[in-house]
């Protein structure tokens, strides 16, 4: 009864490439570069799990992961299911739209850290990894034995190691997820059983 989650990178967005707040309205979705990618990745995966059987797509509801789902769920014969716990910063509605270093510098917050937002209305990072965690138990859970792809961003990815990996909030390390990567997890056991399960990292910020 292997589980399987693929995490994917959303392809080369426009918000990154113009460096601003990528929320529901600052996001503008994939650059012509980033909706390639999509489509090879999408073929990719088409290759990959051919003989997986059934495999559920699931995007956070920020239109540059819903672009990358798209194209992978049409290829793999599903509709793709949007989360919202998959998203990225929930961030405040007024920094939608700004220039990311504006938003970092003029609207910080004193003493930002891992329990205190960095930003004033921000999420804290122990926020985001714990409503994205929720999300990706909740997927393992409702796919025990079976395999998902879950479609987000560097934090999804990031998420994944406290949630499977059980890493501490606070890591003595960084990382670097590729647009329209592959970062994969399995396990065994049952994915939200108690103790948990060993989870297997069997590749991260895959783009061969």
């Amino acid at each position: 009864m292997r589980t399987r989650l693929l995490f994917v990178r959303h392809g080369e967005s426009v918000h990154k490439v113009e460096d601003v707040v990528g929320g529901p309205g600052g996001c503008r979705g994939l650059t012509d570069s980033g909706h390639q990618q999509a489509r090879r990745l999408a073929d990719r995966l088409r290759d990959e799990l051919a003989v997986a059987g059934p495999v559920a797509v699931y995007s956070s509801v920020l239109r540059r992961t819903v672009e990358t789902a798209w194209p992978i769920a049409e290829t793999l014969g599903v509709s793709p299911v949007p989360d919202c716990g998959l998203c990225a910063w929930h961030t405040p509605p007024y920094a939608d739209g700004l220039p990311t270093a504006q938003f970092q510098t003029e609207h910080a917050v004193e003493g930002g850290g891992v329990f205190r937002p960095f930003e004033e209305g921000n999420e804290s990072w122990a926020e985001l990894v714990v409503r994205v965690s929720r999300a990706i138990m909740d997927i393992a859970h409702r796919h025990w034995g079976g395999t998902a792809v879950l479609v987000g961003h560097t934090e999804t990815v990031e998420a994944s190691f406290h949630a499977l990996a059980a890493q501490p909030l606070f890591r003595a390390f960084d990382m670097e997820v590729a647009p329209a990567s592959i970062t994969e997890w399995t396990t065994d056991g049952d994915p939200t059983g108690w103790p948990p399960p060993r989870w297997t990292l069997r590749r991260f910020s895959d783009v061969s």
